[in-house]
């Protein structure tokens, strides 16, 4: 039946609520039953659960009421509610208010399952771990919006995987599933100089500008029949974004240069770092074009915020960067420490540490090999333990932060040495390029400057 999960139950009849429970139990769920709305809210304060199943009718606090409590602290948390054939003008209200469903009674065993299976499941995806339970949460959201065709907005820090989670968005839908999906297309409005992100996006016709010397499709003719991914939204400049909404509204698309409008069928997912109620603000970013973007938002947790995926990420990267045939493992220390650092960069930052520690290590990654992002002089040569001190206690005796770094000070001529020939096979392995070492590397170019100029004046190279 696939992954096992853990459910509420809130039923104030007894027998009902027994049955209930043995018929989720029997499909082997781990099921908890509470006779009520404040007993269930009690219970959610303390632990995290995949799905809540309720009872509409119920005192003092009926389902509606429970629901709207839920939707406050746990908004993507799905509520499945069960009701009588009279009260389903109540039901079709619970929906309208967030409700996943209803189920009328009496239903079969095998009914009740099939919601379960349809609404607390969301899923798997390539590469995308979800341990924690913030991201699942943030996951079953993903892919209940991923049914429907509204555009959606991606908010989180830079590096916290927005467009993995557009990509899910994409693959779960009905444009990007079945036997001919869609394509799935991403442009970053950052990366883009300003005087071609208009050709970029939309086309141009041959002769439109100098050097046009044929017609070209844009990312949204690209991206028809499937989604297009506006990453950093945000950093478009406010002359185009006028040019956007007018597509977003009418759903064609003039190229520069053209003479009619190209009908699009796509999906939009918009991504930003930022703080975009800010922008509006400002008059940075126009409001009418945040609102038609903003259909359906989803925040995407800092790394920091979803601790039980970071030694599972950990695994991850090192199973996708390790060599082939060779599978490295952390030692206790390396995990603790990669459990109590704050990851400032995110899941980008832990992919980094775990390719320089898979470079530097051999069978077993050491607490001295983890590396951080910013890595510049032997005074910062390993991640520090951060994190909140409630955090780092709940994965690691308190000294093993001082005992790793009075380590990392004792093999630091060690580890700058390794740091080096890091460095030189890094730019031998891209034929020189330091533009394509400073991306492998995580440093900016500055950095690989200073450490080269060192070296050469040491006679390392």
């Amino acid at each position: 039946m696939g992954s096992k999960l853990k459910l509420l139950v809130v039923e104030d009849d007894d027998a009902l609520r027994d049955a209930l429970q043995i018929t989720l139990e029997s499909a082997g769920h781990q099921v908890t039953g509470v006779a009520g709305g404040p007993a269930a809210l009690d219970y959610l304060a303390r632990d995290d659960v995949s799905m809540v199943i309720s009872d509409l009718r119920m005192a003092p606090m009926d389902g509606l009421r429970l629901l709207g409590e839920i939707r406050a602290i746990k908004p993507g948390l799905p509520v499945l509610l069960m009701t009588a054939f009279g009260d389903v003008d109540k039901a079709v209200a619970a929906m309208r208010g967030g409700a996943c469903d209803f189920m009328l009674k009496p239903f079969e065993p095998k009914d009740l399952l099939a919601q379960v299976n349809r609404y607390a499941m969301a899923p798997p995806a390539e590469g995308l771990i979800a341990e924690d339970q913030r991201t699942r949460d943030v996951l079953l959201l993903a892919a209940r919006v991923a049914r429907s065709d509204v555009t959606v907005m991606l908010t989180g820090e830079s590096g916290t995987g927005k467009e993995v989670f557009a990509r899910y968005i994409h693959d779960q839908s009905p444009r990007g599933s079945g036997n001919n999906p869609g394509p799935f297309i991403a442009i970053n409005c950052a990366a883009i100089p300003e005087s071609l992100l208009e050709a970029t996006l939309f086309g141009y016709e041959k002769g439109a500008f100098t050097g046009a010397q044929t017609a070209q499709a844009g990312k949204f003719e690209q991206a028809n029949g499937g989604t297009l991914l506006l990453d950093e939204i945000s950093e478009m400049p406010l002359a185009l974004q006028a040019k956007l909404l007018r597509v977003l509204q009418q759903r064609e698309v003039d190229r520069v240069g053209g003479k009619k409008p190209i009908a699009l069928d796509i999906r939009v997912i918009a991504t930003s770092n930022r703080d975009m109620s800010e922008f509006v603000r400002r008059g940075a970013f126009r409001e009418d074009l945040y609102y038609r973007l903003n259909v359906f938002p989803l925040h995407i947790p800092a790394l920091a915020e979803r601790r039980d995926d970071l030694l599972p990420l950990a695994e991850h990267f090192m199973q996708l960067h390790g060599q082939s045939g060779k599978r490295a493992a952390l030692s206790a220390a390396a995990a603790a420490k990669i459990a109590a650092y704050h990851w400032p960069g995110n899941v980008r930052e832990l992919q980094n540490v775990i390719q320089r520690a898979l470079i530097l290590a051999g069978e077993i990654i050491e607490a001295d090999h983890l590396l951080p992002s910013g890595y510049t002089a032997p005074t910062t040569t390993l991640l520090r333990a951060e994190a909140p001190a409630a955090a780092t206690a709940a994965v690691a005796p308190a000294t093993v932060g001082a005992d790793a770094a009075d380590k990392a000070d004792r093999a630091a001529p060690t580890v700058r040495d390794m740091e080096r020939q890091h460095i030189l096979d890094t730019l031998q392995r891209v034929g020189g390029s330091r533009k394509k070492a400073v991306e492998m590397l995580g440093i900016s170019e500055r950095t690989l400057r200073y450490k080269l100029k060192q070296y050469r004046e040491q006679n390392a190279v």
